[in-house]
């Protein structure tokens, strides 16, 4: 994460992982969410923040999904079901169950379908939030696959030369194992950043750098301007290369492959369709390729191993450290977050220390 982004040290206590975990399933289950699913949402938000992806742990995400049980925006127990089903695909309908809970179970039934036939692809239409896409891909990556995940996001993005948004953040993500090379992660939005950088920034106070956004008429803001208030950078983000020029039509590509993928496969329609905001919902795509149907697993991960560790071992251009893949600053996040602590900002740890009260849930305990 870009240093701009990051609190300073007196800012932030640590906490264990296992004290954020069960806190945040206990007030997940003060949501009407049953026990099982909301451990699995506890996992899927503490294992994004220890890999140090801020952006979609429990500081962002985790008051934001309150709310939205609160106002029944998303349902605390979905009869979630498969609509449209082949030996290699499906289409499940969350029935407005959260994203983070659900995207186990869709991914789960795409690599069954991928032991069985290759690969397997599932769609899913509306449902919640499902937080970084890259924790699902990751599932996939763990049973011998090549896991993919995208998903279609309310509209927020300008498309190159808009004025009006027509896009979500869209992110995608790619994961793959080697056998002793930290792990293939990628899991990027399609927009300059990521929404939730700008509840980051505005948290940390730091500007945003030019080319993120633009200004009301669509015009790429092309030096550093303060986070605007009152979250009206929403429909103001820009595609993944800002401009023209610097290549943005190479993100507005981005962004339609995922409505295509996302929304249109999985028998919905995209965002911006929509009259009301997320009338639709949210819709997610999960893919596993078997990797055994293609070649020999154990040549697969020997090559995965080969390669990643010639990128690790690039010489680095001047003024910097080294050359780094996707992933492998999660993995080390990770292995330094278990042993000192997951870090939360003043703010964040206020919240927590809210809801003690407020729902009677455990009180976080700091390191």
């Amino acid at each position: 994460m870009l240093e701009r982004f990051k609190p300073k040290p007196e800012d932030v206590a640590r906490v264990s992982y296992e004290s954020l975990r069960e806190v945040v399933g206990a007030i997940f289950e003060k949501m009407g969410v049953s026990k099982e699913d909301a451990e699995e949402a506890a996992d899927v938000l503490t294992m994004t923040d220890l890999r140090g992806v801020e952006t979609h742990g429990v500081s962002n995400m985790l008051p934001a999904y309150v709310g939205q049980y609160r106002n029944g925006e998303i349902n605390p127990n979905p009869s979630w079901q498969i609509e449209r089903e082949t030996p290699g695909t499906a289409v499940i309908n969350a029935d407005r169950g959260l994203g983070i809970i659900l995207g186990r179970r869709a991914m789960d039934i795409a690599v069954k379908k991928a032991k069985d036939v290759g690969v397997g692809i599932v769609t899913m239409n509306n449902a919640g939030h499902i937080g970084a896409v890259g924790h699902f891909s990751m599932l996939a990556a763990e049973q011998d696959m090549v896991g993919m995940c995208a998903t279609s996001a309310d509209t927020a993005v300008l498309p190159t030369f808009a004025a009006e948004p027509r896009f979500g953040t869209n992110p995608i993500s790619i994961a793959a194992l080697g056998k002793n090379e930290p792990p293939l992660l990628f899991d990027a939005a399609t927009s300059q950043i990521a929404g939730n950088k700008f509840i980051l920034a505005k948290r940390v106070g730091s500007n945003l750098l030019p080319g993120w956004i633009a200004d009301p008429a669509g015009t790429p803001i092309l030096e550093e301007t303060p986070v605007p208030q009152d979250d009206n950078w929403y429909g103001s983000l820009l595609p993944l290369g800002g401009t023209r020029e610097n290549g943005s039509h190479k993100g507005y590509g981005f962004m339609i492959m995922v409505e295509v993928l996302g929304a249109l496969l999985s028998d919905s329609v995209p965002g911006m369709f929509d009259s009301e905001q997320f009338e639709s919902g949210y819709k997610h795509y999960f893919a596993a390729y078997n990797i055994a149907a293609f070649t020999e697993v154990e040549r697969f991960k020997n090559s995965m191993d080969k390669m990643l560790k010639m990128l690790r071992e690039t010489n680095p251009a001047p003024n910097h450290d080294r050359v780094l893949y996707p992933g492998l600053v999660e993995y080390e996040e990770e292995q330094d977050r278990r042993a000192s602590g997951i870090p939360l900002h003043k703010e964040v740890m206020e919240w927590f220390s809210s809801k003690v009260e407020e729902l009677g849930v455990p009180q976080l305990q700091t390191m």
